[in-house]
């Protein structure tokens, strides 16, 4: 790690501790805020269950927590301390940020044993792509509001990291706890494992893509029984965890509020269709993946990048830490940033949706003088500006792609006919 690394980590920390120290009530402020926490991450809520599991009752009887066990079980063996808890998740965003810069300095965004891009003396060097994840104001306030979805972030970027350098093992252990914190990273392991096929350190050696995918994925159900397995005694040998913590995420009995798009839609819906609106949303989120994997078999790492950016729009409990996560990966492609034809307006449109949403939440909740269209109607401007993000994105990459194959291409238009 270079010494701009180090100065940027350095100083992100020093500038975390200084928000914890300076304004100790800030991050009790942000831990209310919809945006920043939801009913499946919220630093509150894992309080109230850790209240409760210290007293003896299970925190999964009612349905306020909805988090997985193991963290029950980390947090309520640390001594009641803000400052380590506080520097917990610190030291969580430094991992992040040190996972990223291992990705960048692969330089497998730009070039993999498939593809190596036209533009790849363009990349992003590794100190920036740690800049971009830990001076993110996104991530800043994910950090300060102490949402456990910076653990997930945590493990998905590591998971990631070890899949660039050929530790196959490590990445589908990674991604399977980062799956058992919060259902949806599940979505990413078919790609991870292509990726994983990718840098298998010994390319002579490897065996068939079909067999190296059935053993990832056997060792990725294997740790994952492996954790429920543990969750399972951590609450007294129940299994009333399960409903809690991955039923909500699929059934959606907690209706709100937060920059997603289910909880508006799903409180005006009659009940008799919630059942096949449940599937259609939760199918909205699979179905791009297999297509994906097919079309940019060449390219992994951009799959899950994709895939981040689909789940921050479209998963069920978002919030903006997700937002985070997906910004701070796509940065990576850097190099096909000027063939992105949107980017002032989705980044305009970004901005707008981050100033109005709490103003419009305010006008709703404690004003009086809105009601919930306002806050959706911003939501909605939100997750219209990640779609153009994702979007161009993808554009911007399969352009590179074709023109790196057909050179005479190159600055060329395109016209679909």
């Amino acid at each position: 790690m270079d010494r701009r690394s180090v100065c940027i980590i350095v100083f992100a920390v020093s500038f975390r501790l200084f928000l914890f120290t300076a304004f100790p009530s800030l991050p009790d402020l942000l831990t209310n805020r919809v945006e920043l926490s939801t009913p499946v991450t919220s630093f509150k809520r894992l309080q109230e269950g850790l209240f409760l599991y210290s007293h003896g009752v299970s925190p999964y009887d009612g349905g306020i927590f909805h988090q997985a066990p193991l963290l029950l079980a980390f947090f309520s063996n640390l001594p009641n301390s803000p400052i380590l808890t506080n520097l917990i998740y610190i030291l969580a965003d430094v991992q992040s940020a040190l996972a990223l810069i291992q990705i960048a300095a692969s330089g497998v965004s730009a070039a993999t044993p498939l593809h190596t891009s036209s533009r790849k003396a363009n990349s992003l060097p590794p100190w920036a792509a740690g800049a971009a994840f830990l001076l993110n104001p996104f991530t800043v306030a994910t950090c300060l509001s102490r949402s456990t979805l910076v653990f997930t972030n945590t493990v998905i970027l590591t998971s990631v990291a070890k899949a660039v350098q050929g530790d196959s093992l490590l990445a589908i252990l990674a991604l399977a706890m980062s799956s058992y914190l919060s259902l949806y990273p599940v979505l990413i392991l078919p790609p991870l494992i292509l990726l994983c096929y990718d840098m298998h350190p010994r390319p002579a050696g490897k065996p068939a893509l079909l067999n190296f995918a059935a053993t990832q994925t056997g060792i990725f159900l294997a740790a994952m029984v492996g954790l429920l397995g543990l969750s399972y005694f951590i609450t007294s040998n129940s299994w009333e965890f399960l409903y809690s913590t991955y039923g909500v995420h699929l059934l959606l009995p907690d209706l709100t509020p937060n920059v997603g798009l289910w909880w508006y839609f799903f409180i005006e819906m009659f009940d008799s269709f919630r059942e096949f609106f449940l599937c259609v949303f939760q199918l909205n989120l699979l179905i791009y993946v297999g297509g994906l994997c097919i079309r940019l078999r060449k390219q992994p790492l951009f799959v899950i990048t994709t895939v981040l950016g689909i789940s921050a729009m479209f998963k069920s409990y978002p919030s903006i830490g997700d937002t985070a996560l997906y910004l701070s990966v796509l940065s990576l492609y850097r190099h096909v940033f000027p063939l992105m034809r949107y980017t002032f307006f989705a980044t305009s449109t970004l901005l707008y949706a981050t100033l109005l949403g709490p103003a419009f939440y305010h006008l709703w909740i404690y004003a009086g003088s809105g009601n919930a269209n306002f806050f959706y109607a911003i939501t909605l401007v939100w997750a219209l500006a990640l779609t153009v993000i994702v979007a161009d994105a993808l554009f911007a990459v399969l352009r590179d792609e074709w023109e790196t194959e057909r050179p005479e291409m190159k600055g060329k238009d395109i016209v679909q006919i």
